[in-house]
């Protein structure tokens, strides 16, 4: 028994229990197209398709949304998520396509929005039957957020919207989209305003959404257009002017500081996918990948490294488990935003040293059938760069880190 299951509660240990049981009996088979590496590279409908059927199964078998009230569509579960996470990882069960509504918008709703509002929405995202995108950075406020400019202007009953978004990961596939607009320019953090506005439903209608490729050749990302989009009142989130305060809450939970617990699979989609971003993994990397008549594996420069890398993980793991100690989360900053930060750094040095081992072969990519590992440690290191900016720039957050956890003077 791990030191997780020792400390769970006989309403988690019956739970984690139940898990296990459900996951022995339940998969979505091999996926019929290749998967990237994760949600939000998602391209075609296929990959869509498979993964959101997936995630509505484990949705029916109540391992999505355990710890959201039960009129919300939840489990009504306390502090039980983070175990079905746990088993799912454990099994190698596929991500879950709808990362940004579970990880972002489910909890913004729950804390922000309407009663109607929320039973409208809620339920929908648990199951995958509808996709959410987020709409926050702009071509000219990404890091300094509160600088947004895409406007709300209030008619009547009503909210015509305009402006440009960008980096919108999923807007392809997106029924909906969380947004912060400004609707008064005189004021930087009181100007601003949040809303819950439709994607499919105005595609051509006041919603342009148009791709961006990126170097791995995915378009998961996107810019957004709104052109005179019009939207009621009753799909602002809390009053006018707290948009900021609405916008904290979607950031906190993006950074993993929230209550609620995001539902994400473990997120292997296959036998190589995603072990560009385990140190472990480059064990086996070098072991395979040769040079000069031996392999990586007998450098011990090699070893050192990767032994490093193994142990850098291996101790953010355990620093991650503080999150669950109340008293060390009186700041709820600190421990997750610090391990975000760290972690994705550490994903990219991983990677870059999984591309130095591999040497020539390096250049072969997912879709040459000679490429080591289906060529994910290149493709895993181009990826990183945009996690070490999502969710805030690694220097974003190290000011956040100085400046209100440390206690800092702002740099200037």
């Amino acid at each position: 028994m791990t030191e997780k299951e020792r400390k769970d509660s006989p309403e988690q240990a019956e739970y984690r229990e139940y898990c296990r049981d459900w996951l022995s009996r339940n998969d979505p088979g091999p996926s019929p197209v290749r998967l990237p590496q994760s949600a939000i590279e998602l391209t075609t409908t296929e990959q869509l398709e498979y993964l959101c059927s997936w995630q509505k199964m484990a949705y029916d078998g109540g391992l999505v949304g355990c710890d959201y009230p039960v009129e919300y569509g939840g489990g009504g579960r306390n502090d039980c998520q983070r175990i079905a996470n746990e088993e799912m990882q454990k099994t190698g069960k596929p991500y879950f396509p709808n990362i940004i509504a579970l990880g972002m918008a489910a909890p913004t709703l729950y804390h922000h929005a309407s009663e109607e509002l929320k039973r409208q929405f809620i339920p929908k995202i648990f199951s995958g039957e509808e996709i959410w995108c987020q709409g926050f950075s702009e071509p000219d406020a990404g890091s300094d957020l509160a600088n947004v400019q895409t406007f709300a202007e209030k008619k009547g009953d009503s909210w015509v919207i305009n402006g440009q978004k960008i980096w919108t990961s999923l807007a392809q596939f997106a029924s909906w989209m969380i947004i912060l607009c400004r609707h008064e320019r005189s004021h930087k953090h009181g100007g601003l305003t949040y809303f819950v506005v439709p994607m499919k439903a105005a595609f051509g209608k006041g919603v342009d959404v148009r791709p961006l490729i990126k170097m791995t050749g995915e378009a998961g990302f996107n810019e957004v257009f709104f052109t005179n989009l019009e939207i009621p009142d009753s799909y602002r989130l809390d009053e006018v002017g707290n948009g900021w305060k609405v916008a904290m809450t979607t950031l906190l939970h993006e950074r993993g500081a929230g209550p609620l617990v995001t539902p994400a699979s473990g997120g292997r989609t296959s036998e190589t996918a995603n072990i560009s971003g385990n140190a472990m993994a480059l064990i086996g990397l070098a072991k395979k990948s040769f040079r000069m008549g031996k392999t990586a594996a007998d450098d011990p420069v090699i070893r050192d490294r990767i032994m490093d890398c193994i142990i850098r993980q291996m101790g953010y793991a355990q620093s991650a488990r503080r999150a669950r100690v109340k008293g060390l989360m009186d700041h709820p900053m600190r421990i997750p935003q610090q391990g975000k930060l760290l972690m994705t750094e550490l994903m990219q040095e991983i990677s870059a040293l999984g591309l130095e081992i591999e040497g020539a072969a390096s250049t072969l990519f997912v879709a040459d059938d000679h490429a080591p590992d289906a060529g994910q440690w290149p493709l895993g290191y181009l990826n990183s760069y945009g996690m070490t900016i999502a969710a805030g720039t690694s220097e974003v957050l190290r000011n956040i880190l100085g400046e209100r956890v440390l206690g800092m003077p702002k740099s200037k």
